[in-house]
């Protein structure tokens, strides 16, 4: 993927259409979050798990954007910077940058990762 098409992936997410952010996954994805017990977060394996959490983001944030986003891929690898803003159900207004990580197999998304700021 390049970064022309991660930006297509970040504005599937913003218009929250899960099934054209799917089209962007493999068969066999994995997700890992910003958080959860295990070393990279909870990990989220195969298309119907991941689906799963991301509708699960907008549930938690129903108004949830990523903004300022900045995207590199080069091979394999790619990586987008951005800044979640939203409302929590329970009205918490968040505003944090993150990133995700992501590899690539035959030009679609195989893992990503992502990793945010703690503001505590």
């Amino acid at each position: 993927m390049n970064s022309k098409e991660l930006q297509e992936y970040s504005d599937a997410w913003n218009e929250h259409d899960i099934d054209k952010i799917m089209k962007f996954m493999t068969e066999d994805c994995v997700f890992e979050p910003g958080g959860g017990p295990e070393r990279f977060g909870t990990s989220y394996e195969g298309h119907d798990a991941v689906r799963a959490r991301f509708i699960e983001v907008w549930t938690d944030i129903p108004n949830v954007r990523f903004e300022n986003a900045i995207h590199f891929s080069q091979d394999n690898y790619g990586c987008s910077e951005w800044t979640i803003v939203g409302t929590t159900k329970d009205g918490t207004k968040i505003e944090v940058d993150g990133c995700d990580v992501f590899t690539f197999e035959n030009k679609k998304i195989k893992s990503k990762r992502s990793y945010l700021k703690n503001r505590k």
